[in-house]
């Protein structure tokens, strides 16, 4: 099967993580995966794996205009090469995809699409809430097949394109590899003993909220107490900003991008999740396998079951710093089945996923075969009725 997936660059992000870890393991099963690729730059590029990437060359720098650039360059490879299927690694991409299916008609591959974001969007304001409505219709309208990250989610996925159930299908996000998770589970993290270090994980972007994560922990956290967040992002000056203006410098730290996160982790007490929207936090799952409690907004369709309602985290409200404090509190507390948690996370792994999407895949195909079997059959009942 030949598979195009798009992928603005090598930049930090849990979208593009994923679907390369995919890609590489469909390659090694015997796909023919290409990643169009909009720029061969970013911090992840010497982690990323040997595939079949392909780039045009850019007229000037993309990076500001990086989805017109897809667009572009998608386009082109699809007129120039055979394509079974196009996987589209998340949300940010859709517009692409979308566009592919206007240009191309009938003669643009089908499209499987990873629901990688919650869809009920907070951020948008309430003048523009109509229009994005518009927009998600016509993603289920023009896109052949929709993935939920989890059973919770799929119902508002549906919901929110506007498709029937049948146009879905769950399979768990593959944050983690079977031996990464069997790494972690025997790399647990450490009971909180009096003083407690908070964690937070992701790239310093608005929707992450993490001006919100250091008022919480202003208002409540403890004197010995302290704050990891690790990431890196356009929100970091701000956040630095935040973090003197609070008097917090000896007890708040901004990391960076980190590679190696769960060796963070292993070394905290608690995950804090901040966000205003998520998909399936891939933080969350690592954390889990860790065996580490977690405090999380109710950021995504899915968060009170990635919790198992309370026995593995506390969940609160998005957007309020003092419930959010609250819960960082009640977690320092917690003592969950580790064992749960490990056994829990056991279901995002890419050995599992990996498989199950070319399944997805392959049954679009065979829809697709049926429709132009059905095409042909129809052209030559006119033909013969009417003989043209």
């Amino acid at each position: 099967m030949r598979i195009a997936i798009p992928i603005h660059s090598f930049e930090p992000g849990g979208v593009e993580r994923v679907a390369l870890r995919l890609a590489e393991r469909w390659q090694a099963d015997g796909q023919q995966v290409m990643i169009v690729l909009g720029r061969d730059e970013g911090l992840g590029r010497r982690e990323a794996p040997r595939l079949d990437y392909r780039t045009r060359p850019e007229p000037i720098p993309t990076s500001r205009w990086e989805t017109i650039w897809m667009i572009w360059c998608l386009y082109h490879f699809l007129l120039e090469e055979r394509v079974d299927v196009v996987f589209c690694p998340g949300n940010t991409y859709t517009v692409v995809c979308t566009l592919m299916r206007l240009l191309l008609g009938d003669r643009c591959p089908p499209v499987l699409v990873k629901i990688s974001n919650d869809l009920d969007r907070p951020d948008i304001a309430w003048p523009f809430r109509p229009f994005y409505r518009l927009w998600l219709s016509v993603q289920g309208l023009f896109l052949d097949h929709f993935i939920a990250l989890t059973e919770p989610m799929r119902p508002h996925v549906v919901k929110e394109l506007g498709i029937c159930k049948g146009k879905t299908s769950v399979i768990a996000d593959p944050a983690l590899t079977l031996a990464e998770c069997d790494a972690l589970r025997m790399q647990q993290a450490r009971r909180c003993d009096g003083s407690c270090r908070f964690v937070s994980v992701g790239r310093l972007v608005a929707q992450k909220n993490h001006a919100l994560l250091i008022e919480a922990f202003a208002r409540h956290a403890s004197p010995g107490d302290t704050l990891v967040m690790a990431g890196d992002g356009p929100e970091r000056p701000a956040l630095e900003y935040i973090i003197r203006k609070r008097g917090l410098q000896d007890r708040v730290f901004l990391t960076g991008h980190r590679h190696n996160v769960r060796a963070l982790l292993r070394d905290c007490n608690v995950l804090v999740i901040s966000s205003d929207y998520e998909g399936v936090p891939a933080a969350v799952v690592e954390a889990l396998a860790q065996g580490l409690p977690i405090a999380a907004t109710n950021c995504c369709a899915s968060m009170d079951w990635l919790l198992q309602h309370g026995r593995f985290g506390i969940s609160t409200v998005t957007g309020n710093a003092e419930a959010l404090g609250l819960a960082m509190n009640s977690a320092r507390h917690l003592a969950p089945p580790r064992e749960a948690m490990a056994e829990f996370a056991a279901q995002f792994t890419l050995e599992r996923a990996a498989g199950t999407y070319i399944d997805a895949m392959q049954r679009l195909l065979d829809e697709r075969s049926d429709e132009s079997f059905e095409k042909l059959q129809r052209h030559v009942r006119l033909w013969l009725e009417h003989g043209v």
